[in-house]
């Protein structure tokens, strides 16, 4: 099949244009407030504080802004959050370009960001089905986003080591702003018939509390959350100390620091295209576990990497293991949940991805500066391993119960049909 073929329904090729050109200043931002609060601190644990502030709402919003993209118009949703993360990152903007670097309002900006990224994610991801005609072409579509997600990254990063060594920080700031032009254009020109949601008159409670109570009583959901959850803690907060490797251990500049983001950006592409090339007849908890190993083994050898150029190496290996997880994970997710149930489904994703992910920031960048930046990236490598390996046992025996069930079944079958 056509790596290509959801870029033939004219609404998700204006999505993907517009994301495609804003990204790529998101991830020149991203580098640039990474190596700004990195070279006026000093300090691996405030950087790994600044990621925290800007994910940790996710934890505590996502299940609400689950509940009300089922509730209300995705479309209308996004719009708004555009909108408003367009303000926030102008706000940042001027704060940078006049010089006023200020840690506190840094993380309050941070913080606010977060808060609004809690219910823009949820929308973009529950509106992609809207976005094709035909549901079979869902997994593409939402291999072709983590595509042009990680393209970005692995432009914007270069692009920002470039302006960083040369324009300065202000200008990274400036193209984030403008570049949310290019979405909201792309959404206003967007022809979309969404089914206008019945407003559910239960409380929204109920409504967190069924979210809740479905994705605990699936067999093969929760299991998938829990480990994007034990992996956001314990594992991807390696991306957080990527500028302490790039200044402290290998004594590079805000150039080195664009390498590795690169690195890690051209990693992830790879595992976009790879997933933006699978059917529906794929096995995708098998892809899951397979690029846990694979983030894992790189994360460990990122750890013990003797020369730059090995640690770049393995920096993209674990990028496209950390991209192929996530994107299964998250299509699993999406070709298995009831209409009804997706916004609120996603949000329990959204959480145990971006929400779980603050804490291990803050976690990883306290325990670097306590213990070292590779001796803690070498323990979450182990962790990696524990964690993949403990889903692989969970599929094992949910194999071997399936297997007996069967079996029981046709036994009694067989004495049924020896007694008639």
């Amino acid at each position: 099949m056509h790596i290509f073929r959801s870029l033939k329904y004219p609404n998700y090729r204006l999505f993907f244009t517009g994301q495609a050109i804003s990204l790529i200043g998101t991830w020149m931002q991203r580098v640039a407030i990474s190596w700004l609060v990195y070279r006026i601190t000093g300090s691996a644990f405030l950087l790994g504080a600044v990621t925290f502030l800007s994910l940790i709402p996710s934890l505590f919003l996502s299940p609400f802004a689950g509940s009300l993209v089922d509730r209300y118009n995705k479309y209308r949703v996004l719009m708004f959050t555009q909108v408003a993360l367009m303000l926030q990152a102008g706000i940042l903007a001027l704060m940078v370009w006049f010089q006023y670097y200020n840690i506190l309002w840094i993380g309050a900006l941070s913080l606010i960001q977060g808060i609004i990224n809690s219910f823009d994610v949820n929308a973009r991801q529950s509106l992609m089905i809207d976005l094709v005609d035909k549901k079979e072409d869902l997994p593409n579509a939402i291999a072709l986003n983590s595509t042009v997600f990680n393209s970005a990254r692995l432009i914007g990063p270069a692009l920002a080591g470039i302006v960083l060594s040369t324009l300065g920080e202000e200008l990274c700031f400036l193209v984030n702003f403008l570049s949310f032009i290019a979405v909201l254009v792309c959404l206003m020109l967007m022809k979309l018939e969404i089914k206008q949601e019945i407003k559910p008159k239960q409380n929204i409670w109920i409504d967190l509390e069924e979210g809740f109570q479905h994705v605990v009583s699936s067999r093969d959901i929760f299991p998938l959350i829990l480990t994007m959850a034990a992996s956001s803690l314990l594992i991807i907060p390696f991306i957080t100390l990527l500028p302490v490797f790039a200044k402290d251990i290998f004594s590079g500049d805000a150039t080195t620091f664009s390498w590795f983001e690169s690195a890690a950006g051209l990693g992830a592409l790879i595992g976009a295209i790879y997933m933006a090339k699978l059917t529906s007849k794929t096995d995708l908890n098998k892809v899951t576990i397979i690029s846990g190993f694979i983030l894992s083994f790189s994360v460990l050898a990122l750890a013990i990497s003797p020369s730059l150029i090995t640690a770049l190496i393995f920096t993209a290996f674990a990028g496209t293991g950390l991209m192929v997880q996530n994107s299964s994970i998250n299509t699993y997710i999406q070709t298995h949940s009831h209409p009804d149930m997706r916004g609120r489904i996603i949000s329990y994703y959204i959480m145990a991805n971006q929400g779980i992910l603050p804490l291990g920031s803050l976690l990883i960048g306290f325990l670097a500066h306590r213990w070292g930046t590779q001796t803690v990236v070498f323990i979450e490598g182990l962790a990696g391993l524990l964690i993949t390996g403990g889903l692989l046992l969970h599929k094992k025996n949910q194999l071997q119960s399936r297997f007996h069930a069967i079996k029981m079944k046709l036994r009694q079958r067989e004495k049924a049909a020896y007694y008639s």
